[in-house]
């Protein structure tokens, strides 16, 4: 088996966040700052070249992928902020992203199913058990959704993010197994009080990023970084 990539978030751009990239490096893992360009600005989510991203995973001699995502979730009474959730599925109507210019485009994409168990798993065995399965609901960005929005995407999803299923997409054209673990930084617009604000996601991301810095310490080793 290849080695292992780890595609970081914005939850590891913030306070905390370097700790959270140098866990993941220490453990040989390939790793992407899914909003960081070359020259180190940020990449707002709808303009992030998720090809141009992966592509040179390929090289490096990965064949399975990590995606760790910033998600406001849909169901508060279950998923409250610093919960854990592996999806199974995701819904992104709006978009049609794919490295394909020709039939192969026409594609089903979806997280891989072994794959998915094994970071289940290991990350159970650290003591922080992800929510095993759910729907990841893409916007496009880079604006919060508004209530009425959010009103809509709750009855059929549980978390809402704005990179996780495209990023998924193009992982799956390019030959590599993806799964994705949503990090929950914040209660979607008209499910928590008062309007959802940058400050306040900022403050419970730096709650998150300890957490999962010591996540991703403990899990890489049992998913074997480096191959196996």
């Amino acid at each position: 088996m290849g080695r292992l990539a780890v595609i970081l978030g914005s939850n590891a751009l913030g306070p905390g966040g370097e700790e959270i990239a140098a866990a993941a490096a220490d453990q040989g893992a390939a790793i992407v700052q899914r909003h960081r360009s070359p020259e180190g600005t940020f990449v707002l989510p709808h303009q992030i070249e998720h090809e141009t991203s992966l592509r040179p995973l390929l090289e490096q001699g990965c064949d399975r992928v990590l995606g760790i995502g910033s998600v406001g979730s849909l169901r508060p009474d279950e998923l409250g902020v610093g919960a854990l959730v592996c999806p199974d599925d995701f819904i992104a109507l709006n978009l049609g992203d794919s490295i394909f210019g020709d039939a192969r485009a026409h594609s089903a994409p979806g997280f891989a199913a072994g794959w998915r168990q094994e970071v289940i798993a290991a990350w159970g065995e650290s003591g922080q058990a992800p929510r095993d399965g759910g729907v990841y609901w893409q916007a496009r960005g880079p604006r919060f959704e508004t209530p009425a929005e959010i009103r809509l995407m709750a009855a059929h999803a549980d978390v809402v993010g704005m990179t996780i299923a495209t990023e998924c997409v193009v992982a799956g054209e390019l030959g590599l197994d993806y799964a994705a673990l949503c990090v929950v930084d914040n209660l979607a617009n008209g499910l928590g009080e008062g309007e959802v604000s940058t400050a306040a996601m900022e403050a419970d991301r730096l709650v998150n990023a300890e957490r999962l810095r010591e996540g991703l310490a403990a899990v890489l080793p049992r998913l074997g970084a480096v191959g196996r």
